[in-house]
């Protein structure tokens, strides 16, 4: 059988919240930005925060960090990745865990793609148990950043080519393959899977996947609840998501978790 992955956004879909805020804090301890750039971050991570995604201020926030990186040794960011990994793992949603967990069990390879630099979203993919991790990675020369980009900048398009590249490589089926992400910037990404989940969403990814029958669903960390709101084209993801977590949370019969598994091992 062709092998399939699920692919994971981070900032608001693996994790609750944002990582640039960690990031940002980090970067200030180690000499890496100044209080005026780490407040623009702040800024820019609230506002993703409550509103989601406005695609500028991220594309923004990684120029900016890149290119104050110029010059830094390479170990110094490996250095800020491991800082900032126990505050991530932390962030991790349990409704997350059990997604990894269920693909995991039917086989899947599972990886976070993520506009994040590659030495914080490597680490923690590894931390997870994860295939891999897919971040933006600085160009290093003599060890030393040079504020360029090394591959692609992993967001939007440079998402939706990276996945594409690497199922290509290790022989993905991309039609079984799932994506999960809580962004219309994804949307490239989320196109080019048979499975796009849409995992609480912004308004624009919300309507998008309402018109293409595809799941919606949100995670609630306070009330530890999943809630799943879909047409009726995609009902049988409804009910393979629905019955995992109601079903586990809420001490249902272990038939519906069953029928969840079977759901999602067949695609």
């Amino acid at each position: 059988m062709t092998a399939s992955a699920a692919f994971f956004d981070l900032d608001r879909t693996l994790i609750s919240g944002t990582s640039a805020l960690p990031i940002g804090v980090e970067a200030w301890r180690q000499g890496l930005a100044g209080n005026k750039e780490v407040m623009s971050w702040f800024t820019s991570a609230l506002t993703f925060m409550i509103l989601g995604d406005k695609g500028e201020s991220s594309d923004e926030t990684r120029t900016a960090f890149l290119s104050r990186i110029e010059g830094a040794p390479a170990d110094a960011l490996d250095s800020l990745g491991a800082a900032v990994l126990p505050r991530l793992v932390s962030q991790v949603r349990p409704e997350s865990k059990k997604l990894l967990k269920m693909h995991k069990e039917a086989g899947r390879a599972t990886f976070i793609v993520s506009a994040s630099p590659s030495v914080v979203v490597e680490p923690l993919a590894a931390s997870l148990g994860m295939t891999g991790g897919l971040g933006t990675r600085g160009r290093v020369v003599d060890g030393h950043y040079t504020g360029e980009l090394d591959g692609p900048f992993m967001y939007g398009p440079g998402k939706a080519t990276t996945v594409e590249k690497l199922a290509a490589e290790h022989g993905y089926d991309l039609e079984r393959s799932y994506a999960y992400s809580d962004s219309v910037s994804d949307l490239p990404m989320m196109e080019l899977v048979g499975h796009p989940v849409a995992v609480n969403p912004d308004g624009a990814l919300n309507d998008i996947a309402h018109e293409r029958g595809w799941p919606v669903v949100i995670f609630a960390r306070k009330t530890k609840r999943a809630v799943v709101l879909t047409s009726l084209g995609a009902a049988g993801a409804t009910l393979s998501i629905t019955s995992y977590f109601l079903g586990r949370r809420h001490g249902r019969s272990s038939t519906l978790v069953e029928v969840a598994s079977r759901s999602l091992r067949k695609g």
